[in-house]
């Protein structure tokens, strides 16, 4: 974190958001630790991780807005494998849309893998992009609080800041095996 500085941290989250896989429960922690050590401000930190998470629900909006669905569902079908979306996602994460109106986009920017993808529907239902930005950017504000804090705090408890880490690394590295253990399962099976 320290070498990526503010930038990478607003990437990262970025990405986070556009390729679900890669989590903001690992970046804004680690960016929170970083903070504690003297690296990096705890204020930076959270406001790289909201940029970057910002941008990334602006882009996904206005192509839910501009592209026709079945032209985003044909995309999704053939190359969304590669982000790890499925057209099942995108009308699982519309169906939330239709069901909870636009409040799910706020408590969405808190839910992994819905946050990735609410964006999308809230385009396509023609929502007034002032609000939905304004909606996100106070969930967002809270999720990459919480998470930078998380790492903050336990930065002065640096064995348990490592045990943390290292537990969610793992985990993350089972649903990277489990997915690509499903991907070849399904390519073998063919």
């Amino acid at each position: 974190m320290e070498q990526l500085g503010y930038f990478g941290i607003a990437l990262l989250m970025f990405l986070d958001n556009i390729f679900p896989p890669i989590p903001s429960e690992i970046i804004m922690p680690s960016a929170g630790y970083t903070a504690s050590q003297g690296q990096l401000q705890l204020l930076g930190v959270i406001i790289a991780g909201s940029v970057g998470s910002i941008l990334a629900a602006a882009t996904l909006y206005w192509i839910g807005r501009k592209i026709p669905k079945s032209l985003l569902f044909k995309w999704i079908d053939h190359y969304g494998k590669y982000l790890f979306i499925q057209s099942k996602d995108v009308n699982k994460a519309l169906i939330w849309f239709e069901k909870y109106g636009h409040r799910i986009v706020f408590f969405g920017r808190m839910i992994p893998a819905v946050r990735s993808l609410i964006s999308i529907p809230a385009g396509m239902s023609q929502m007034p992009f002032t609000k939905f930005m304004l909606y996100s950017t106070m969930g967002t504000l809270i999720w990459t609080s919480f998470l930078a804090c998380i790492g903050y705090y336990l930065g002065n408890n640096p064995v348990l800041m490592h045990q943390v880490l290292q537990n969610t690394g793992l985990i993350i590295l089972v649903i990277a095996l489990a997915i690509t253990a499903k991907i070849l399962y399904k390519k073998f099976r063919k």
